[in-house]
């Protein structure tokens, strides 16, 4: 028997292939995905989801890109000495992420999507950090309120882009409305794992929401230590991911979340592991799977 849930996903970077795994899993158990939600990589595979792709057509992409086409620095910087540093103070990033946009804007074509018009309407919502005005932001719906934007010409690729520019990694990409410019980042700096999205605590539900959250060795309660600049920022990361949606998260809320574990595995590993990448859609598949068997739906 078949049924139609809302489903959101976590960010996670390259660690996302679980997801593929994870759908599998759904599909298999009758779900239906009708809304669909994401943060970083989690809007990317959101937005996959959304313009209507199979888990067998994800795998073949996976299995024919490269993820190092997608790591695109300054063509000037291969000449200049300690470039990297030179564009993480100028560029506020080492990779221009010109190629990870192109790359999701031809997938979404594939599939006729170029903008949020080309999509059911209020099916997909990816989350992002505008550092500008200092809000979290979810497009389409906050378009047109915050910015003066039309939700209906505003490009789904370029929405994925902006949640997904990790801090220093991936270059800002700034949001042009009203002569003002916004610089847009990760969505993740303020809510990785959006389960709130869908929520509304004063109606009921009209469909289950499940949460998949990638679960890594950041999310334990030890103490790391602290000593230099670079190991500061990635605590202060790792803070603002975890702490707004791990207090959001109640009890009753947390029989609807999948944890896939995916420790050991950093989230900008742009090296093309298959060996890696099945092994995360195996457990995807198999944490999944698991899980759904004894989901009270």
């Amino acid at each position: 028997m078949c049924m139609k849930i809302d489903c959101v996903f976590s960010g996670g970077g390259v660690k996302a292939f679980a997801y593929i795994g994870a759908l599998d899993a759904m599909k298999e158990n009758g779900l239906i995905l009708e809304r669909v939600a994401g943060t970083s990589a989690g809007a990317l595979m959101a937005s996959l989801i959304a313009a209507g792709f199979n888990t067998g057509e994800l795998k073949e992409e996976v299995q024919k890109t490269n993820l190092r086409d997608l790591l695109d620095p300054p063509k000037w910087s291969k000449f200049v000495p300690f470039s990297k540093w030179l564009r993480i103070y100028f560029k506020m990033g080492m990779y221009k992420g010109d190629a990870l946009e192109n790359w999701v804007s031809g997938l979404l074509r594939k599939k006729g999507v170029s903008t949020f018009a080309d999509l059911t309407s209020d099916h997909l919502k990816i989350i992002v950090s505008d550092i500008s005005l200092k809000k979290l932001v979810v497009i389409p719906d906050d378009l047109e309120r915050v910015y003066g934007l039309d939700p209906g010409t505003f490009s789904v690729a370029a929405a994925v882009r902006m949640s997904a520019g990790f801090p220093y990694f991936f270059m800002p990409k700034k949001l042009t409305f009203q002569d003002k410019h916004s610089v847009m980042v990760d969505g993740g700096l303020l809510s990785n794992f959006p389960l709130w999205v869908f929520g509304n605590r004063n109606d009921t539900q009209k469909r289950p929401v499940l949460g998949v959250r990638l679960k890594g060795e950041e999310d334990h309660n030890n103490v790391n230590d602290i000593t230099n600049a670079i190991e500061m920022f990635q605590g202060l990361f790792s803070t603002m991911k975890l702490a707004h949606d791990t207090r959001y998260v109640s009890i009753d809320e947390k029989k609807n979340i999948i944890y896939i574990p995916v420790e050991n595995i950093s989230a900008i590993d742009f090296t093309n592991n298959m060996t890696q990448n099945n092994q995360l859609m195996d457990t995807g598949y198999r944490i999944t799977n698991d899980f759904l068997v004894n989901w009270p739906r």
